[in-house]
């Protein structure tokens, strides 16, 4: 997809997270969220950008339609400073390169605002190919995975790093 733009995420965006809220779209991350989860991740996004803390962005197309959201914040990754990325491409809008270009996008914010971390990480489900494969488009590499508690139940999450100063 051409003409992509990353717009900084709004309060008005929490219509965007409920399109997502889906048991597909959710399939890969322990399932949906309740509306007060959904309310309360719309207002940590805010609070976060507002701190310096995270840099949340709606994917907009051509005709400045929503067709998904991606950002990063502080992490830590292994003991020590990292950005973490994630991302969503609405069903209507997946398999025509947004995702590839947003995160193409993400990575040069990422690179400016970086706040001297040098790890970009991403931490898809094992059992997500299309994630698992823009990584591995996106020039990530693979370290390792990871078993985590995630929205209450345990998930195993591929390890996928950027180095930022590359």
């Amino acid at each position: 997809m051409q003409n992509l733009t990353l717009r900084r995420w709004s309060g008005d965006d929490l219509g965007l997270l409920r399109i997502a809220n889906t048991p597909e779209m959710t399939t890969h991350l322990n399932g949906v969220e309740t509306e007060e989860q959904l309310f309360e991740r719309n207002e940590r996004y805010l609070r976060l950008w507002r701190a310096g803390e995270a840099r949340m962005f709606v994917i907009e197309d051509e005709h400045d339609r929503a067709v998904g959201s991606i950002g990063f914040w502080h992490a830590a990754w292994r003991g020590a400073p990292a950005l973490e990325t994630g991302w969503f491409v609405v069903p209507g809008a997946q398999g025509h390169g947004v995702a590839s270009s947003a995160l193409s996008l993400l990575v040069d914010d990422a690179r400016a605002h970086r706040d001297g971390r040098r790890f970009l990480v991403a931490l898809p489900s094992v059992e997500n190919p299309g994630s698992n494969g823009l990584c591995r488009r996106g020039g990530f590499e693979l370290v390792g995975t990871i078993t985590e508690t995630f929205r209450g139940s345990e998930l195993t999450m591929n390890e996928w790093v950027l180095d930022l100063e590359a």
